[in-house]
């Protein structure tokens, strides 16, 4: 049995509690939480209370995890490629193909089988067994920059700075077509597909704020080549902006109807810099994941 206790703040005024829980402890989906809640393993300030609670400032919440059998999880003799590691941290480039965490169905050859191996048995418990170390995701087809941690102190303090939003992300992306403005930023709310389950989509209520700022780096004939910085960190944010004002990233095959006349194994969307606070020393880390060769190789034909 594990056993969290939250206190909700000014921010989480008025918010469901089934939602409010889903961002602090995301390895639990929303609806295995509204579970706890019927069986009673969840309380608001030691009472019973139901999935449609809404939450009021200082409220103190209790969560009960009964244990339950999971799959035993194996380190992977996988090589990475690091681009920063100390006692409480580590940032890898991930490559594409390959999967953060494990999850039903797929258990083996994830960046966590790989993370385990290296850093032994020092990685966060925070998100559960099936993601140790994982405070933030990116797509399976996304390379770059990911961040993992490797004790409960600095998992906190890694996922309090990114729900302030003052961790640096910084992507690189070749989308269709021609932007014409050099910047701009994309600021809409971000919520479910209600036509198709698997896909995240731009809506006008229920979902959550979701801020992108683009740059233009490079144009050519067809295709527009940008940085994209985050403000908020939602699913698939980048690949629905863009999507969203008529230019969808090259190769993506779930937010881009033309075809790309390339060979791509999904979108080209790359997470270039990324910059934090270390836990401990308080010092500011910034790292750099170089582009793919995929993804140089498409620039250079490109002309860009």
């Amino acid at each position: 049995m594990r056993r969290f206790d939250l206190i909700a703040d000014s921010e989480s005024e008025n918010e469901r509690i089934d939602k409010f829980l889903t961002g602090y402890i995301d390895s639990f989906s929303r609806s295995y939480l509204q579970k706890l809640i019927e069986t009673n393993d969840i309380s608001v300030n030691g009472k019973k209370i139901k999935s449609s609670y809404r939450l009021k400032a200082e409220d103190r919440i209790s969560v009960i995890v009964p244990d339950s059998i999971l799959p035993d999880i194996k380190a992977e003799d996988i090589p990475l490629d690091i681009l920063y590691e100390d006692d409480d941290v580590i940032v890898v480039n991930k490559p594409k193909g390959m999967v953060v965490h494990p999850s039903a169905g797929n258990y083996e050859h994830t960046l966590v089988n790989a993370l385990m191996y290296h850093c032994s048995d020092n990685l966060s418990g925070i998100n559960g067994v099936l993601r140790p170390g994982i405070v933030h995701r990116i797509d399976k087809n996304t390379t770059g920059s990911i961040i993992a941690c490797k004790n409960d102190y600095a998992h906190a303090a890694i996922a309090s700075a990114l729900k302030e939003h003052s961790v640096k992300r910084r992507y690189r992306a070749i989308v269709n077509g021609i932007i014409n403005e050099d910047e701009g930023t994309i600021k809409t709310l971000i919520g479910r597909d209600t036509k198709d389950r698997t896909k995240m989509a731009v809506v006008t209520s229920g979902g959550k704020e979701a801020v992108t700022h683009y740059s233009v780096l490079a144009r050519s004939d067809k295709y527009t080549y940008v940085e994209c910085e985050l403000e908020t960190g939602r699913t698939h944010q980048i690949r629905v902006h863009m999507s969203y004002i008529n230019h969808p990233i090259l190769g993506d095959d779930k937010y881009c109807s033309i075809k790309s006349p390339y060979k791509l194994e999904g979108q080209c969307l790359h997470a270039m810099i990324l910059g934090f606070t270390q836990p401990h020393s308080g010092e500011y880390i910034e790292t750099v994941a170089p582009l793919p060769e995929y993804f140089e190789h498409l620039l250079n034909i490109m002309g860009m």
